[in-house]
Protein backbone atom coordinates (compact mmCIF):
# COMPACT_ATOMS: atom_id res chain seq x y z
CA UNK A 1 0.00 0.00 0.00
CA UNK A 2 2.69 2.21 0.92
CA UNK A 3 4.52 1.74 -2.72
CA UNK A 4 1.07 2.76 -4.48
CA UNK A 5 0.78 6.07 -2.13
CA UNK A 6 4.40 6.51 -3.25
CA UNK A 7 4.15 6.27 -6.89
CA UNK A 8 0.78 8.67 -6.47
CA UNK A 9 2.74 11.35 -4.85
CA UNK A 10 5.57 11.00 -7.44
CA UNK A 11 3.41 11.46 -10.28
CA UNK A 12 1.36 14.27 -8.98
CA UNK A 13 4.48 16.35 -7.83
CA UNK A 14 5.42 15.49 -11.90
CA UNK A 15 1.74 16.97 -12.69
CA UNK A 16 2.29 20.20 -11.23
CA UNK A 17 6.38 20.41 -11.42
CA UNK A 18 6.60 19.55 -15.34
CA UNK A 19 4.44 22.44 -16.70
CA UNK A 20 5.42 24.90 -14.04
CA UNK A 21 8.97 24.35 -15.30
CA UNK A 22 8.14 24.29 -18.70
CA UNK A 23 6.39 27.33 -18.55
CA UNK A 24 9.28 28.83 -16.66
CA UNK A 25 12.04 27.85 -19.03
CA UNK A 26 9.93 29.58 -21.75
CA UNK A 27 9.27 33.16 -20.12
CA UNK A 28 12.82 33.25 -19.30
CA UNK A 29 14.27 32.23 -22.34
CA UNK A 30 16.10 29.05 -21.18
CA UNK A 31 15.45 26.74 -24.25
CA UNK A 32 17.54 28.03 -26.93
CA UNK A 33 15.82 29.11 -29.69
CA UNK A 34 13.10 30.42 -27.26
CA UNK A 35 14.16 33.90 -27.73
CA UNK A 36 13.56 34.21 -31.36
CA UNK A 37 9.75 33.08 -30.89
CA UNK A 38 7.31 36.39 -30.66
CA UNK A 39 4.69 36.09 -27.18
CA UNK A 40 2.18 34.99 -29.16
CA UNK A 41 3.99 31.80 -30.37
CA UNK A 42 5.98 31.22 -27.11
CA UNK A 43 2.47 31.38 -24.95
CA UNK A 44 1.13 28.32 -28.01
CA UNK A 45 4.18 26.58 -27.49
CA UNK A 46 5.33 26.59 -23.85
CA UNK A 47 1.24 25.82 -23.27
CA UNK A 48 1.21 22.94 -25.58
CA UNK A 49 4.24 21.80 -24.32
CA UNK A 50 2.92 21.77 -20.97
CA UNK A 51 -0.34 19.97 -21.34
CA UNK A 52 1.63 17.07 -22.99
CA UNK A 53 4.20 17.04 -20.39
CA UNK A 54 1.12 16.13 -18.04
CA UNK A 55 -0.14 13.82 -20.45
CA UNK A 56 2.95 12.37 -20.58
CA UNK A 57 3.19 12.04 -16.85
CA UNK A 58 -0.14 10.55 -16.84
CA UNK A 59 0.53 7.92 -19.03
CA UNK A 60 3.84 6.61 -17.33
CA UNK A 61 2.02 6.51 -14.27
CA UNK A 62 -0.94 4.35 -16.04
CA UNK A 63 2.19 2.33 -17.61
CA UNK A 64 3.20 1.55 -13.72
CA UNK A 65 0.13 1.00 -12.78
CA UNK A 66 -0.20 -2.24 -15.32
CA UNK A 67 3.09 -3.46 -14.26
CA UNK A 68 2.29 -4.41 -10.61
CA UNK A 69 1.70 -7.97 -10.06
CA UNK A 70 -2.65 -8.48 -10.16
CA UNK A 71 -2.09 -11.56 -7.91
CA UNK A 72 -0.68 -9.10 -4.99
CA UNK A 73 -4.26 -7.31 -4.71
CA UNK A 74 -6.41 -9.76 -3.07
CA UNK A 75 -10.06 -8.33 -1.84
CA UNK A 76 -10.72 -8.83 1.56
CA UNK A 77 -12.30 -11.52 2.38
CA UNK A 78 -14.73 -10.31 5.20
CA UNK A 79 -15.95 -7.69 2.73
CA UNK A 80 -16.45 -10.32 -0.19
CA UNK A 81 -18.95 -12.02 1.90
CA UNK A 82 -20.77 -9.44 3.48
CA UNK A 83 -21.22 -8.19 -0.30
CA UNK A 84 -22.57 -11.17 -1.45
CA UNK A 85 -25.16 -11.56 1.29
CA UNK A 86 -26.06 -7.75 0.07
CA UNK A 87 -26.38 -8.77 -3.40
CA UNK A 88 -28.26 -12.22 -2.43
CA UNK A 89 -30.96 -10.15 0.20
CA UNK A 90 -31.11 -7.20 -3.00
CA UNK A 91 -32.56 -10.34 -5.05
CA UNK A 92 -34.81 -12.17 -2.39
CA UNK A 93 -36.49 -8.73 -1.81
CA UNK A 94 -36.64 -7.81 -5.62
CA UNK A 95 -38.36 -11.29 -6.19
CA UNK A 96 -40.84 -10.86 -3.39
CA UNK A 97 -41.47 -7.46 -5.11
CA UNK A 98 -42.37 -9.11 -8.24
CA UNK A 99 -44.24 -11.91 -7.00
CA UNK A 100 -46.42 -9.30 -4.76
CA UNK A 101 -47.21 -6.83 -7.36
CA UNK A 102 -47.56 -10.11 -9.66
CA UNK A 103 -50.43 -11.19 -6.90
CA UNK A 104 -51.56 -7.83 -6.94
CA UNK A 105 -52.33 -7.91 -10.56
CA UNK A 106 -53.97 -10.90 -10.27
CA UNK A 107 -56.40 -10.23 -7.39
CA UNK A 108 -57.54 -7.33 -9.86
CA UNK A 109 -58.17 -9.39 -12.77
CA UNK A 110 -59.90 -11.77 -10.84
CA UNK A 111 -62.15 -8.97 -9.32
CA UNK A 112 -63.08 -7.14 -12.72
CA UNK A 113 -63.96 -10.66 -14.15
CA UNK A 114 -66.32 -10.87 -11.32
CA UNK A 115 -68.09 -7.34 -11.87
CA UNK A 116 -68.61 -8.52 -15.86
Amino acid sequence: MAGVIKKFFVASMFMWMAPVAILYAFNHNLLPGSANLSPYSMTLVSGFLAVISVNVVIAFYIYMAMKEPSDKHEPDPAFLAEAKASVNQSKSQAEASVNQSTSQSEDSSHSLKKKE
